[in-house]
């Protein structure tokens, strides 16, 4: 029997390419961050399951909603208009937002190793190669995630479903590994916030550019005294 060539639609091609930047798999360092949530656990203000669902919702209504997936939204627009000015503006705002050093920290690493991989993958980088745009060489990581979905043609509500999906599956990953979670109980909050995800990017949508920043100073807290923390598993 010959061997079958197999078409892939635009939209498989788009779906394959969401997943391939969401992927756990994809080579940035995702995983060696906890976001404050080691210093909240050993500080007692995480003990079980319904406490790891608590800290989550809260990011997801304060930075997610306001932050990120506002600036993933705008990063994709400017890409759309070629406005490689603004989308540099809209690079240093997400680095801005980032309330504490070692949240900065994260969002660079995790950016700086995106663009490199996007640079194995022969992307056309402009914004961040050009010396008439490039303000700094720190890069934020929503920033590159939405460049990317963009350049491959994938919408917006998919490009902030991926990266949410993103964002969750890392946060239930280490709160497995410290509070400890068992694997059905962190299959369960997966498949809990999955049902949250739509009204999550609708609510994001309201957002105008000039309203994004988020505040959880009980996040910051623990970000901050993690940096000091005498024992941990994660950067930050």
């Amino acid at each position: 029997m010959q061997g079958m060539a197999i078409n892939m639609t635009n939209s498989n091609v788009s779906l394959a390419r969401l997943l391939q930047l969401s992927s756990v798999s994809l080579p940035v360092g995702g995983y060696a961050f906890s976001q404050g949530m080691e210093y909240g656990i050993e500080c007692g203000w995480i003990n079980n399951s319904a406490d790891v669902e608590e800290w989550i919702r809260l990011q997801l209504s304060e930075n997610m909603v306001r932050v990120d997936l506002p600036l993933l939204h705008f990063v994709m627009k400017s890409y759309e208009q070629k406005n490689w000015t603004h989308l540099v503006h809209l690079n240093d705002l997400a680095l801005a937002s980032r309330e504490t050093k070692e949240l900065r920290l994260a969002d660079i690493a995790m950016g700086g190793a995106l663009l490199r991989l996007l640079r194995s993958l022969n992307f056309n980088l402009t914004p961040f190669d050009d010396a008439n745009y490039l303000a700094n060489d720190e890069h934020s990581f929503v920033v590159l995630f939405a460049y990317a979905a963009a350049a491959w043609g994938i919408d917006s509500s998919s490009a902030a479903t991926g990266l949410i999906w993103s964002w969750l599956e890392n946060q239930v990953a280490a709160a497995t590994k410290l509070v400890p979670l068992g694997q059905t109980q962190a299959q369960q909050l997966l498949t809990m916030f999955q049902t949250e995800i739509d009204s999550t990017i609708a609510l994001s949508a309201c957002v105008k550019e000039s309203e994004i920043g988020g505040g959880l100073p009980a996040l910051a807290i623990a970000s901050a005294l993690h940096e000091t923390q005498y024992s941990r598993l994660f950067r930050s």
